[in-house]
């Protein structure tokens, strides 16, 4: 679950790292209050779920409340990637010396969160990777033990020669880890942590991202969960318990499970295409979870072949068959569905979808190579005007 970068900077403040005073608004006129009570000047940031905010114009300078009035006013409402700005944090603006990097990950390899720093900070650390990787400075961490204090020193000399400002940017590594931890975090980060000329370090940016599997110990974070901002499908998907990311092919994948899931879009995208979403309906036979998975995905207009891959172990095919049934009845997708069946109840589902003239493979290679033959009749039939037929 990703928060805003307002809502990641309160979790800096409970922990002590810090950071400059500011406060969200969703009028202009409230980003004029906010910099009134501020009374230096502002920085009015767009809050959305993507990067490149700067390079959009969503981050604007403003030097009076008057001004801030006519930046947040030019900035909410705008589009950036897709996603419309309600919301923009105005903040006390910082005189720079220097920036740096700070920031946590899990390492899902060695099972153990990951320090990096890097004196290279402001910009993508994904360019810095890819640029100067050797700037980026990397820790394991044990997670039985936790960051020591040597080793966030150790990390701090590796952004600063002076020993005052490794003083002051010790702690701020060591309460980065402990909210990092305590919170749940799959990533925490600084972006840039910077120096000012009076010798100050403050994090001027924040960035944090939530593991889904923690939030039950965190509802004043899952109250932050802003809605706008999310993909609806993935929101329905998981209020019905399955497990969705919209992607940017045409074939539309229902698996159960996360394993046949990858290895369902990794055959796609070696036969040529390329897949339109991860959908795992995971282990439970409801029919209801078909019928959802179905909803979402023909909402997609650029899926032109659904695609099933069911192994039923705990989940029963039969099941899955009366909910593709009833979601054939109910939905009627004009593009063509192709299934692979095995495992319990196999038989018995086979017959079900006889009844709407649907067959089903027990080869995962064939089904894939059939959706993708279909979705290239489909999307040819789209452009002469006609209609797609479902397979039978």
């Amino acid at each position: 679950m990703k928060i805003h970068e307002y809502q990641a900077k309160e979790i800096f403040r409970k922990y002590g790292i810090p950071v400059p005073p500011g406060e969200m608004a969703t009028t202009p006129d409230q980003a004029k209050e906010i910099a009134q009570k501020i009374g230096k000047p502002v920085m009015i940031k767009a809050q959305v779920h993507v990067g490149g905010r700067g390079k959009a114009g969503g981050i604007k300078s403003a030097e009076n409340p008057d001004e801030a009035y006519q930046k947040a006013k030019n900035i909410l409402g705008m589009d950036i990637k897709g996603l419309k700005v309600k919301k923009v944090l105005v903040t006390e603006s910082k005189e720079i010396s220097s920036e740096a990097y700070i920031g946590i990950i899990v390492d899902r390899r060695t099972k153990k969160p990951v320090m990096m720093v890097s004196p290279a900070g402001g910009i993508d650390i994904e360019e810095v990777a890819k640029n100067t990787p050797e700037k980026i400075f990397k820790l394991e961490v044990d997670p039985l033990l936790g960051l020591q204090s040597y080793q966030a020193r150790n990390l701090a000399f590796k952004l600063y020669a002076n020993p005052k400002t490794c003083n002051q940017t010790v702690p701020v590594i060591m309460k980065l880890y402990q909210a990092f931890w305590k919170e749940d975090c799959s990533l925490a980060e600084i972006n840039p942590f910077i120096t000012t000329p009076k010798g100050e370090v403050w994090a001027l940016d924040a960035k944090i991202n939530i593991d889904d599997n923690g939030l039950e110990r965190h509802p004043e974070i899952e109250a932050m969960r802003d809605l706008d901002s999310e993909e609806p499908g993935e929101n329905e998907a998981r209020k019905m318990g399955l497990s969705f990311v919209k992607l940017d092919g045409n074939i539309g994948c229902v698996v159960n499970g996360a394993g046949l899931a990858m290895a369902t879009m990794d055959l796609v995208k070696h036969f040529g295409a390329e897949p339109a979403n991860f959908l795992d309906i995971g282990g439970s036979s409801n029919p209801e979870k078909v019928m959802t998975a179905m909803r979402i995905i023909t909402r997609d207009p650029n899926v032109k072949a659904i695609l099933f891959n069911i192994f039923g172990g705990i989940t029963r095919c039969d099941d899955v068959a009366n909910g593709i049934v009833a979601a054939l009845k109910e939905f009627k997708p004009k593009v063509p569905i192709v299934v692979r069946l095995t495992g319990t109840n196999e038989d018995k589902a086979r017959e079900i979808l006889k009844q709407v003239g649907l067959s089903a493979t027990s080869s995962m290679e064939e089904v894939v190579r059939k959706a993708i033959e279909l979705s290239n009749v489909t999307q040819l039939q789209m452009f002469e005007g006609c209609d797609a037929p479902t397979e039978k």
